[in-house]
Protein backbone atom coordinates (compact mmCIF):
# COMPACT_ATOMS: atom_id res chain seq x y z
CA UNK A 1 0.00 0.00 0.00
CA UNK A 2 1.07 3.53 -0.69
CA UNK A 3 0.91 6.27 2.12
CA UNK A 4 2.11 9.84 1.32
CA UNK A 5 4.03 8.27 -1.35
CA UNK A 6 6.02 5.92 0.98
CA UNK A 7 5.34 2.54 0.40
CA UNK A 8 4.33 0.47 3.17
CA UNK A 9 4.11 -3.46 3.37
CA UNK A 10 2.51 -5.31 6.62
CA UNK A 11 2.64 -8.42 7.89
CA UNK A 12 -0.57 -10.71 7.76
CA UNK A 13 -1.17 -11.25 11.25
CA UNK A 14 -4.11 -13.76 12.08
CA UNK A 15 -7.44 -12.89 14.41
CA UNK A 16 -5.56 -12.54 17.50
CA UNK A 17 -2.95 -9.67 16.25
CA UNK A 18 0.17 -12.97 15.96
CA UNK A 19 1.93 -12.89 12.66
CA UNK A 20 1.64 -16.30 10.87
CA UNK A 21 3.61 -18.33 12.98
CA UNK A 22 4.75 -16.35 15.39
CA UNK A 23 2.83 -17.00 18.96
CA UNK A 24 1.86 -13.62 20.33
CA UNK A 25 2.55 -9.99 19.11
CA UNK A 26 3.37 -8.67 22.44
CA UNK A 27 6.29 -10.06 24.50
CA UNK A 28 5.32 -7.82 27.83
CA UNK A 29 2.30 -5.99 28.25
CA UNK A 30 2.31 -2.95 30.26
CA UNK A 31 0.38 -1.12 32.38
CA UNK A 32 -1.75 2.73 31.01
CA UNK A 33 -3.35 5.55 32.88
CA UNK A 34 -4.72 8.43 31.45
CA UNK A 35 -5.55 10.78 34.26
CA UNK A 36 -5.98 14.10 35.37
CA UNK A 37 -8.34 17.25 35.17
CA UNK A 38 -7.78 17.70 31.34
CA UNK A 39 -9.75 16.56 28.60
CA UNK A 40 -8.93 13.59 25.96
CA UNK A 41 -7.94 10.54 28.59
CA UNK A 42 -10.60 8.20 26.97
CA UNK A 43 -9.66 10.24 23.61
CA UNK A 44 -6.32 9.15 24.34
CA UNK A 45 -7.06 5.15 24.76
CA UNK A 46 -9.45 4.95 22.15
CA UNK A 47 -6.92 6.38 19.90
CA UNK A 48 -4.30 3.81 21.41
CA UNK A 49 -7.57 1.14 20.58
CA UNK A 50 -7.62 2.19 17.50
CA UNK A 51 -3.78 1.38 16.94
CA UNK A 52 -3.46 -1.73 18.42
CA UNK A 53 -6.70 -2.64 16.42
CA UNK A 54 -4.99 -1.66 13.11
CA UNK A 55 -2.38 -4.20 13.83
CA UNK A 56 -4.93 -6.96 14.26
CA UNK A 57 -4.35 -6.75 18.27
CA UNK A 58 -7.89 -7.48 20.20
CA UNK A 59 -9.16 -4.83 21.83
CA UNK A 60 -12.40 -5.01 24.85
CA UNK A 61 -12.98 -1.00 25.53
CA UNK A 62 -15.26 -1.41 29.36
CA UNK A 63 -16.60 1.54 30.28
CA UNK A 64 -17.95 2.13 33.89
CA UNK A 65 -19.97 5.25 35.13
CA UNK A 66 -21.10 5.45 31.13
CA UNK A 67 -24.35 4.72 28.90
CA UNK A 68 -24.95 7.37 26.80
CA UNK A 69 -24.63 6.49 22.51
CA UNK A 70 -20.76 8.88 22.23
CA UNK A 71 -20.35 9.61 18.91
CA UNK A 72 -17.32 7.10 18.73
CA UNK A 73 -19.36 4.08 19.18
CA UNK A 74 -21.01 4.07 15.86
CA UNK A 75 -17.55 4.13 13.92
CA UNK A 76 -16.37 1.36 15.98
CA UNK A 77 -18.58 -1.22 15.16
CA UNK A 78 -17.24 -0.93 12.18
CA UNK A 79 -13.74 -1.46 13.74
CA UNK A 80 -12.67 -4.94 13.39
CA UNK A 81 -11.07 -6.81 16.49
CA UNK A 82 -12.45 -3.56 19.06
CA UNK A 83 -15.29 -4.32 21.00
CA UNK A 84 -17.11 -1.97 23.54
CA UNK A 85 -19.40 -3.17 26.66
CA UNK A 86 -20.82 -0.01 29.04
CA UNK A 87 -21.87 -0.81 32.06
CA UNK A 88 -23.80 2.62 33.50
CA UNK A 89 -26.07 5.04 32.80
CA UNK A 90 -26.87 8.10 31.05
CA UNK A 91 -26.62 10.33 34.50
CA UNK A 92 -24.33 11.47 36.25
CA UNK A 93 -23.04 9.56 39.46
CA UNK A 94 -23.26 11.31 42.52
CA UNK A 95 -20.06 10.80 44.64
CA UNK A 96 -21.48 11.57 48.37
CA UNK A 97 -24.30 9.39 47.41
CA UNK A 98 -24.33 6.79 44.47
CA UNK A 99 -27.41 4.92 44.00
CA UNK A 100 -27.50 1.48 44.41
CA UNK A 101 -27.74 0.50 40.32
CA UNK A 102 -24.79 2.79 40.05
CA UNK A 103 -23.18 0.50 42.78
CA UNK A 104 -24.81 -2.75 41.24
CA UNK A 105 -23.46 -1.43 37.50
CA UNK A 106 -19.72 -0.90 38.80
CA UNK A 107 -19.65 -3.89 40.37
CA UNK A 108 -21.72 -5.79 37.22
CA UNK A 109 -18.72 -4.65 34.93
CA UNK A 110 -16.09 -5.04 37.51
CA UNK A 111 -17.02 -8.81 37.46
CA UNK A 112 -17.10 -8.89 33.68
CA UNK A 113 -13.52 -7.03 32.77
CA UNK A 114 -12.31 -9.72 35.73
CA UNK A 115 -13.61 -12.93 33.25
CA UNK A 116 -12.24 -10.59 30.12
CA UNK A 117 -8.66 -10.68 31.84
CA UNK A 118 -8.64 -13.89 32.63
CA UNK A 119 -10.24 -15.43 29.48
CA UNK A 120 -7.09 -14.01 27.65
CA UNK A 121 -8.99 -13.63 24.41
CA UNK A 122 -7.59 -9.96 24.07
CA UNK A 123 -4.18 -8.59 23.54
CA UNK A 124 -5.22 -4.82 25.33
CA UNK A 125 -8.34 -4.34 27.89
CA UNK A 126 -9.53 -0.42 28.52
CA UNK A 127 -11.13 -0.42 31.84
CA UNK A 128 -12.29 3.57 30.87
CA UNK A 129 -13.29 5.53 33.74
CA UNK A 130 -11.99 3.05 35.98
CA UNK A 131 -10.24 5.38 38.44
CA UNK A 132 -13.53 7.82 38.94
CA UNK A 133 -15.38 4.34 40.06
CA UNK A 134 -12.72 3.28 42.23
CA UNK A 135 -12.19 7.02 43.82
CA UNK A 136 -15.94 7.09 44.32
CA UNK A 137 -16.32 4.40 45.91
CA UNK A 138 -18.34 1.95 43.58
CA UNK A 139 -15.33 -0.69 43.24
CA UNK A 140 -12.44 -0.93 45.74
CA UNK A 141 -8.84 -0.44 45.35
CA UNK A 142 -7.64 -3.73 46.65
CA UNK A 143 -10.06 -5.68 44.12
CA UNK A 144 -8.17 -3.27 41.47
CA UNK A 145 -4.72 -4.20 42.45
CA UNK A 146 -5.93 -7.80 42.42
CA UNK A 147 -6.85 -7.31 38.89
CA UNK A 148 -3.22 -6.07 37.94
CA UNK A 149 -1.90 -9.37 39.80
CA UNK A 150 -3.33 -11.56 37.70
CA UNK A 151 -3.18 -9.75 34.39
CA UNK A 152 -1.61 -11.94 32.63
CA UNK A 153 2.00 -10.87 31.11
CA UNK A 154 1.38 -10.51 27.61
CA UNK A 155 -2.15 -8.01 27.64
CA UNK A 156 -1.56 -4.01 27.92
CA UNK A 157 -3.95 -2.54 30.37
CA UNK A 158 -5.29 0.73 30.11
CA UNK A 159 -7.00 2.53 32.84
CA UNK A 160 -8.84 5.81 32.45
CA UNK A 161 -10.43 8.54 34.64
CA UNK A 162 -9.44 11.18 36.86
CA UNK A 163 -7.96 10.52 40.15
CA UNK A 164 -6.11 7.42 39.66
CA UNK A 165 -4.98 5.98 43.08
CA UNK A 166 -1.30 6.59 43.93
CA UNK A 167 -1.37 3.07 44.64
CA UNK A 168 -2.52 2.48 40.66
CA UNK A 169 0.36 5.00 39.86
CA UNK A 170 3.24 3.42 41.89
CA UNK A 171 2.23 -0.34 39.44
CA UNK A 172 1.93 1.12 36.29
CA UNK A 173 4.39 1.53 33.28
CA UNK A 174 2.98 4.47 31.60
CA UNK A 175 1.35 7.31 33.25
CA UNK A 176 -0.15 10.39 31.52
CA UNK A 177 -1.39 13.25 33.39
CA UNK A 178 -4.05 15.50 31.45
CA UNK A 179 -4.08 19.08 32.69
CA UNK A 180 -6.90 21.26 31.44
CA UNK A 181 -5.11 24.75 30.78
CA UNK A 182 -7.57 26.31 28.50
CA UNK A 183 -10.72 24.67 27.09
CA UNK A 184 -14.33 26.64 25.99
CA UNK A 185 -16.12 25.77 28.94
CA UNK A 186 -14.88 27.93 31.10
CA UNK A 187 -16.31 30.33 28.78
CA UNK A 188 -19.94 28.88 28.72
CA UNK A 189 -19.41 26.72 25.43
CA UNK A 190 -21.27 23.45 26.42
CA UNK A 191 -20.12 19.82 24.88
CA UNK A 192 -19.90 19.86 21.21
CA UNK A 193 -21.27 16.58 19.65
CA UNK A 194 -18.78 14.59 17.50
CA UNK A 195 -15.96 16.75 19.81
CA UNK A 196 -16.80 16.48 23.60
CA UNK A 197 -18.62 13.48 22.97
Amino acid sequence: MIINNIHCERKKYNNLGNSEGEEIALKKGYIHIYSGPGKGKTTAALGLGLRAAGADFKVHMIQFMKGRRYSELDVLEHVKNFTVSQFGRDEFVSKDNPEQIDIDLAREGFDFAVDVVKKRLYDMVILDEINVAIDYGLISLKDMLGLIDQKPEKLELVLTGRYAHPDLIKVADVVTEMLEIKHPYQEGVTARKGVDF
